[in-house]
């Protein structure tokens, strides 16, 4: 592929593609009201993913985009896992029968800032309310810095089975320059304890694209993590965007590799960890070849939600916390994102959501596509439409993008068969925006396609 058609395309603003519509598209005509409406129809699920968001982190890294707020007391953490129960009573009585839970994330924000006792109360509260299957993932994100011995004693005592410990970079000039300072063997230590505490499955978090990074410093963070021997590593691109993160405007846009320098980090990253035996999966994770997510790509059951891909296939999440999103059969939901809105709501005996978005059969049949082509790297077009009652040939002619794709080689075709070719995989959010009728209105909240 020319340099040039792999810049112009890496230069998109686009969705990650953890559903579709994407986030920025939901709106406020679905409220408390349909979210209860919609889990009293029963949900229709045969299983249940639970996702718990904690939005407090001890300090504010400049790269962060995820809905956070820093404190270093404890009683708003306290008072915010008080709501999390509530919020939970809330959501079970609405259902006539919670199906079975298979999965349960808790991501932040740093969950493990809560009091372990806290922790514990809370996935006690959990299985409590909801029949959480005797193998269960329990998966919990944890900033190593904050990770006491106590807190990774209650994790094991709880059944967490699969913990992700950020690490973005062990550059020192690059941790200065993002606010992370984070030694390999404070994270060396977090994972030693983890697997003496039985949390077997270890993921590491690395970010490509930070100000500062060079390929050389990328692979020096790639061979300290490879010592740790994870199961997972999840790789992702720095997503600039500090008109809506403001703390982002700290960084120096200077210092930020360019679109070439970025694409050179991923690749060298991605040669790195399959030549040291990991499996390349989707856009972004790498996993040992037993490791379950390696065993369900090469299997073809490799799903995408809000968590980036994942094992779960369950049709019904639901979400607890500020922020959260939840999916549901009828369509999805999210709760306010601000602290106090949040708690004013869940206070008051109500559900927190405040906006959302019911799914429609255009937006059923473009999600199959934009799953197949995101977890696969390839879609039958024609099995996709006939699920729910179109033709390929005439949605597939109708699609704007895809002549433009086909010619600039993202993309093959074979009958209905879209696939995508091994130098353009990086680009995949490219192809699936193809599919996605909503392109186009909220594209300043997205991150670079590479």
């Amino acid at each position: 592929m020319r340099e040039d058609v792999r810049a112009r395309y890496a230069d998109e603003r686009l969705p990650r593609y953890t559903s579709y519509p994407a986030s920025p598209h939901f709106s406020g005509a679905v409220g408390p009201g349909t979210y209860a409406d919609w889990l009293g129809d029963g949900a229709g699920a045969a299983s249940a993913s639970l996702y718990l968001h904690v939005p407090f982190c001890r300090s504010m890294c400049w790269y962060c985009g995820c809905h956070t707020a820093i404190t270093q007391h404890d009683a708003p953490i306290a008072d915010y896992v008080a709501l999390l129960r509530r919020e939970i009573d809330l959501v079970a009585g609405h259902l006539p029968g919670a199906p079975p839970v298979r999965h349960v994330h808790f991501g932040g924000g740093t969950p493990t800032v809560m009091a372990p006792d806290a922790f514990e109360g809370l996935v006690a509260a959990l299985r409590a309310r909801f029949p959480l299957e005797p193998d269960a993932e329990i998966a919990v994100e944890i900033d190593p810095r904050t990770l006491a011995p106590a807190m990774v004693a209650a994790l094991g005592r709880a059944g967490v089975t699969r913990a992700s410990l950020g690490v973005q970079s062990f550059d020192p000039r690059v941790q200065e320059a993002i606010r992370r300072r984070q030694g390999f063997a404070v994270t060396a230590a977090a994972v030693e304890g983890l697997r003496a505490a039985g949390v077997g499955g270890i993921n590491l978090d690395l970010i490509y694209g930070l100000p500062h990074q060079d390929v050389g410093s990328c692979l020096d963070t790639v061979r300290q993590c490879l010592t740790l021997r994870p199961d997972r590593l999840a790789v992702f691109g720095y997503a600039h965007v500090p008109a809506f993160k403001k703390h982002q405007r700290r960084i120096d846009p200077a210092a930020l590799p360019e679109g070439g320098d970025r694409r050179a980090q991923a690749e060298a990253i991605a040669d790195a960890l399959t030549d040291a035996g990991y499996r390349r999966i989707g856009l972004d994770h790498y996993a040992l070849p037993g490791d379950p997510m390696a065993l369900a790509d090469g299997a073809g059951r490799l799903h995408r939600n809000f968590q980036g891909y994942t094992t779960d296939p369950a049709g019904l999440l639901l979400g607890f916390g500020a922020s959260s999103i939840g999916r549901l059969p009828q369509g999805y939901v999210q709760n306010a994102p601000a602290l106090r809105a949040y708690a004013d709501r869940i206070a008051a005996g109500g559900l927190a959501t405040v906006r959302g978005h019911a799914l429609t059969t255009e937006d059923r049949l473009r999600a199959g596509l934009i799953e197949a082509i995101m977890c696969g790297f390839a879609v039958d077009a024609g099995q996709v439409c006939r699920a729910h009652g179109r033709e390929a040939g005439p949605f597939l002619a109708a699609l704007p993008r895809l002549p433009a794709l086909l010619a600039d080689g993202l993309v093959r075709r074979e009958g209905d068969v879209l696939l995508v070719p091994g130098d353009a995989r990086p680009l995949v959010r490219a192809v699936a925006a193809a599919f996605d009728a909503y392109l186009g209105t909220a594209a300043a909240l997205h991150s670079r396609a590479a």
